[in-house]
């Protein structure tokens, strides 16, 4: 026989089951799963057997009268019994109910990004497009800018070209000037010879002029052995002076020519190693300029590739970050999960343990009623043994997972990962 009261809300539910044959046990559990109390029970030789707390309401009955009186109780309560049963059946299902309600709420939602990765993608791509747009733009300004400074380099290269050879065509002039001033003062002394020569032609006419005078004017008888023709001296006299005169020309014109040639070669060879000085500066001053061009292209290119890194750093860095904050995300729910798993596993053995425990009672109950040996007297003693108080503590596993990549020219070239 089993004594069955139960309040399924706050109330705990309290079992006891007796037997007069034997000692027996008796279940206490409360609704909320935290305590379990097993109780044992002895039968005394008394006459009567207590039923209380039991199905009816707590009444307690003596049996002592006839078997079918105490069948129809028992019937009674029975029907009873199976009403409580199936109350609590029902109210099982509600609660059963209520708990999947409450995991459908408080489950962790799992959001899909699956139709936002096409679009992460697409931006992605976008972005990189506009980076590389982006350095190549950089990378044309560059080269424009080192144009722009080549072409300067080129003018100012030009001009003090420019100014050197007009700083040479003014040492030339003034050479010529020289040179001119040179020529003007030996034609001015051709000038100056011609002029005594005319001088001494004149002087030598008058002379002659006047010696003739004389000659014609005084006889002059001379005891000489050979008298000399004058004519035939001023002849000699007069191819003499021409000769001096020629001579001296000469001497100059060829002096002057001499000098002037010379004059000629110092200037020619100037020129020559002037025109292969400038060549030699001009070759490099080209090289000049082309490694210089080549030097900023190199630093211009290292620039934007340094710029390119740091962005691909920063964008990584980014992307690890939210990664290692989805994994937080994810650790702390799993850990949320884990704890309501267990704490729904503690419900779910009380309740399977509860289940287990009603249903001996009740395969008790129909054994006693089947087995028809009821005692025409018994007392049951119930006494307290056990309380047992389960406490389940979470295990909470923390993992950090160190993620290195190795990029090369914005590109991953390894990746790995490690869980510590």
């Amino acid at each position: 026989m089993t004594s069955f009261c139960s309040g399924f809300t706050s109330s705990p539910v309290s079992f006891t089951k007796t037997c007069s044959s034997k000692g027996s046990r008796s279940v206490y559990g409360g609704a909320d799963g935290r305590s379990v109390r097993v109780s044992y029970a002895s039968n005394g030789l008394g006459a009567g057997f207590d039923l209380g707390c039991a199905l009816g309401g707590g009444s307690s009955v003596g049996i002592c009268g006839s078997e079918k009186q105490t069948m129809q109780n028992l019937n009674d309560r029975l029907g009873s019994y199976l009403q409580k049963v199936r109350a609590l059946e029902s109210a099982n299902a509600q609660l059963e109910r209520q708990i999947r309600e409450w995991m459908a709420k408080q489950a962790p939602c799992v959001r899909d990004y699956s139709k936002f990765e096409q679009i992460v993608e697409d931006l992605r791509i976008k972005i990189h497009c506009a980076s590389l747009d982006n350095a190549r733009l950089m990378l044309q300004i560059d080269n424009a800018r080192l144009a722009a400074e080549d072409f300067k380099i080129k003018y100012e290269n030009e001009l003090a070209v420019r100014m050197s050879v007009e700083a040479d065509i003014m040492g030339l002039r003034k050479v010529l000037d020289d040179l001119t001033m040179a020529r003007s003062d030996l034609e001015m002394r051709v000038e100056g010879l011609k002029e005594e020569l005319l001088y001494l032609r004149k002087n030598h006419v008058e002379e002659m002029a006047a010696m003739s005078g004389q000659v014609s004017s005084v006889n002059v008888e001379v005891d000489a052995g050979c008298q000399q023709d004058m004519s035939k001296v001023l002849d000699q006299l007069r191819c003499q002076y021409e000769g001096i005169a020629e001579k001296n020309r000469r001497e100059m014109e060829a002096w002057y020519k001499a000098k002037f040639d010379e004059l000629n070669q110092q200037v020619a060879a100037s020129t020559v190693t002037l025109q292969t000085s400038h060549t030699e500066i001009s070759d490099l001053k080209r090289t000049l300029q082309a490694l210089q061009i080549e030097l900023q292209s190199q630093h211009s290119l290292k620039c934007a590739l340094e710029g390119q890194l740091s962005e691909t750093q920063i964008q990584y860095s980014q992307q690890l970050s939210q990664l290692q904050n989805t994994v937080y995300s994810l650790e702390n729910q799993l850990q949320e999960m884990r704890k309501d798993i267990e704490r729904q596993s503690n419900e779910y053995r009380i309740l399977l343990d509860i289940k287990t425990r009603l249903e001996l009672e009740i395969a008790e109950y129909r054994r006693l009623l089947d087995g028809g040996g009821i005692p025409r007297c018994g007392t049951v003693t119930v006494k307290e043994v056990v309380q047992q108080e389960v406490v389940v503590k979470p295990r909470i596993v923390q993992r950090k997972i160190v993620v290195v990549e190795q990029i090369v020219d914005g590109k991953v070239v390894s990746r790995t990962e490690q869980a510590q």
